[in-house]
């Protein structure tokens, strides 16, 4: 599982994102599970590294699911359109075994 750390800004985000897809290229499940509940300051840079790692994670056969999405970020995703993309564990399961 790779988790998110507690402050996900502009600032944070390229090393952030750099090492989150060394986590998940070293990831050997076929789902790559990004646990967010430690995040709590972040802004739409936190959504930015969350669907580069999505891509990434899908251009390398692997799934891709969120938990732990805050209200605030769960409402920018929905805002911006993207929240489909950061499926929560139990859905992305459900999507996986439904494709099987």
């Amino acid at each position: 599982m790779l988790v998110l750390p507690a402050e996900l800004t502009h600032v944070q985000a390229q090393t952030c994102l750099n090492v989150l897809l060394q986590a998940a290229e070293a990831e050997a499940a076929p789902q790559v599970l990004v646990d967010a509940s430690a995040l709590t300051r972040f802004d739409s840079s936190a959504l930015a590294v969350l669907l580069e790692c999505r891509r990434e994670c899908l251009q390398d056969g692997k799934g891709f699911a969120v938990r732990g999405l805050s209200p605030r970020l769960r409402e920018l995703a929905q805002l911006y359109g993207v929240l489909v993309l950061l499926p929560d564990p139990a859905a992305a399961e459900s999507a996986v075994l439904a494709a099987a």
